[in-house]
């Protein structure tokens, strides 16, 4: 049984500004800050040798949002940037002041694939912006 979701994780290139990127634009939190190495890790990634450094930033709502940059193995180029890509395809957050968020996003070099947008059932509004590195964002409002 799930008793929920536990957290989403990133795999990024530069840490130092995907760290940036999440607290000054959506005021995330930084929580941990570490490096795993050792058996456990290798183990649970089936590699060897791994060093990964791991930044947990936390929502308001306790949300977590994980990210990882492995210092001595590549990150292997799958994701095409698409909300059809298979795997992780993106983040979705909630949003107090939507077109507020998406200004900001703008106003620092990020842009949103469509327009913001009421869903068909009228509860809320929505858009995708890409990311840090790339990441896809659905944010979203609920009116």
């Amino acid at each position: 049984m799930i008793s929920g979701v536990r957290h989403t994780g990133i795999v990024v290139n530069d840490i130092e500004n995907a760290i940036e990127f999440w607290t000054k634009l959506f005021n995330f939190e930084v929580v941990t800050d570490k490096i795993e190495e050792g058996k456990f890790i290798d183990n649970l990634l089936g590699l060897s040798d791994v060093s990964v450094r791991t930044v947990k930033l936390s929502a308001q709502d306790g949300s977590i949002i994980e990210l990882l940059r492995f210092t001595n193995h590549r990150s292997l180029p799958v994701w095409d940037g698409y909300p059809y890509t298979t795997g992780l395809t993106h983040v979705a957050l909630n949003s107090i002041d939507l077109h507020s968020i998406v200004l900001k996003l703008e106003q620092n070099g990020y842009s949103k694939i469509n327009e913001i947008q009421k869903s068909p059932d009228g509860k809320v509004l929505v858009c995708y912006v890409k990311g840090f590195e790339g990441t896809l964002l659905e944010l979203v409002e609920t009116i």
